[in-house]
């Protein structure tokens, strides 16, 4: 366990190397010297009856940017918040319900852009040191919630690549009802690298987007920035 936030064991190895990480290791999108909407995702990891897991959300379809794209809590920064981990984890509390209180910051990673909303996105690594129920509680914002088992993640039978409209092409995962793909995949998929958990998987298993989640994924509006490659929201 670790002296001073006694961490679980299986966390321990990201907790180590969050303070080493740079934006290149996380994507090849990068925010721009100026511009951008400031937010904050929360990546938060926690203890659940089926073992150690990762909460993700379901944008709602009705929103304006990524609609219906499973996601992790978060949202753009408001004035009033006090930096990137205040506003990760006020949005996780409005979204779904978080006592922040019960949650134990690990770390904040670098600065990443997503290119297709203008977002500066700073994702917070966080414990769930006591983790509760959570729900849907802003239906404007959120269709579902899913605390999604690590052992899950990374089954190789979970695991593949989709492409999107643009031609972009990621990592995905299918649990628990979901695709999760794009900007929350490509995170996804570097975090369970450095905390020592990914296994092999079939690189060459390939899909495109379902008609529906391609409509919704075209729908986002872009906001130009001179010199940034519109590729899809993804690392």
């Amino acid at each position: 366990m670790n002296r001073e936030l006694n961490l679980p064991d299986w966390l321990q190895q990201l907790a180590d190397a969050l303070p080493h990480v740079r934006a290149e290791q996380l994507s090849r999108f990068l925010p721009p010297a100026e511009g951008g909407r400031h937010s904050a995702v929360l990546i938060l990891f926690g203890e659940g009856p089926d073992g150690p897991d990762l909460l993700f959300i379901e944008r709602a379809a009705t929103l304006r940017s990524h609609a219906g794209q499973p996601a992790f809590p978060g949202g753009a920064q408001d004035p009033e918040d006090d930096g990137p981990v205040a506003a990760a984890l006020r949005e996780a509390a409005e979204e779904v319900g978080l006592d922040p209180s019960g949650v134990e910051v690990l770390g904040v990673l670098p600065d990443l852009w997503v290119a297709p909303s203008s977002f500066v996105v700073t994702p917070v690594v966080a414990w769930w040191r006591d983790p509760h129920e959570v729900r849907v509680v802003d239906v404007a914002e959120v269709a579902a919630v899913a605390r999604v088992p690590i052992t899950e993640l990374t089954d190789p039978a979970n695991r593949l690549r989709v492409t999107h409209p643009s031609g972009w092409i990621g990592p995905a995962f299918e649990v628990r009802d979901l695709l999760v793909w794009g900007f929350t995949a490509g995170l996804t998929d570097k975090l369970l690298a450095l905390g020592g958990w990914e296994r092999p998987w079939d690189r060459s298993r390939v899909r495109g987007l379902d008609a529906e989640a391609a409509a919704l994924a075209l729908r986002t509006v872009p906001r130009p920035t001179p010199d940034i490659p519109d590729l899809g929201s993804t690392p």
